[in-house]
């Protein structure tokens, strides 16, 4: 892998792009991948962004640009903005989900 690049199918496509790609079916799996996250009180938001924001930006400028902003749709702005001024060549696309920690019973209710 390429210093700041994504990890690729088959070297070709990038894995935000993986589905549905006729001619690197045999490479591919539609069965996802899951898993369960405790979010604590220093987990307070979740970036998910295309392949065009992260070959341009590390996780921790991400996050320090993310947490700048008033609200989610904001931070989502701010970092597709910078994405755009440090020359990304790639689409960007950008989330950014604001997480609240919750006290749970011993069952993983409220």
């Amino acid at each position: 892998m390429i210093s700041g690049d994504v990890p690729r199918v088959n070297g070709q496509l990038a894995v935000s792009r993986a589905f549905g790609d006729k001619s690197l079916k045999s490479h591919l799996s539609s069965d996802p991948d899951i898993r369960f996250e405790d979010v604590t009180a220093d987990c307070d938001l979740l970036i998910l962004a295309s392949d065009g924001l992260w070959k341009v930006m590390g996780n921790e400028d991400a996050v320090d640009i993310a947490r700048k902003a008033k609200d989610p749709q904001a931070a989502a702005r701010l970092l597709t903005a910078e994405a755009v001024n440090k020359a990304s060549k790639d689409d960007i696309s950008c989330i950014v989900v604001q997480l609240r920690a919750q006290r749970c019973d011993g069952y993983g209710r409220p």
